[in-house]
């Protein structure tokens, strides 16, 4: 059994987006012990749902073990949208003689929409929803058919 620990830290602006990923794997039973995956991302807005950028991820292995066969590697990245579906594709290189040399990526993506909300994030009804308020029985789901 394992458990997965993964916070997303970042900071992003208008032109920037700087993601860190201090990863730790946990596993359970006899032989448990913690891995420790670090992963960043740099990456330039373009404009337009669309981004270049730097990947980096690395597996440091169990933690307080020796680094000789540790993982790292350096994508390219790019992100954009087709239609609805972000897409990212990647090349990266193994750094290490524990990596992989060469690898590519695609991801991707689909966020499926939320009842009661618009595709820009804000609520589609102006009446707040509150403790004995009618439950907006007048107005259909997105999804059911009048």
């Amino acid at each position: 059994m394992e458990l997965e620990i993964r916070p997303i830290i970042g900071i992003r602006n208008s032109e920037w987006e700087f993601i860190v990923n201090p990863i730790v794997d946990l596993s359970f039973g006899a032989g448990g012990e913690a891995d420790f995956a670090p992963a960043v991302r740099l990456a330039r807005n373009l404009g337009e749902d669309r981004f270049i950028g730097l990947e980096y991820y690395s597996d440091f292995g169990k933690i307080g073990d020796s680094l000789g066969q540790q993982s790292q590697q350096l994508f390219a990245v790019t992100d954009f949208k087709v239609s609805t579906v972000d897409v990212e594709l990647g090349a990266g290189y193994g750094l290490t003689s524990g990596s992989d040399r060469f690898v590519v990526k695609a991801i991707l993506g689909y966020a499926f929409p939320v009842p009661g909300k618009s595709s820009d994030g804000s609520s589609t009804s102006n009446m707040p929803l509150a403790m004995g308020t009618p439950a907006r029985a007048s107005q259909a789901a997105p999804w059911t058919m009048r």
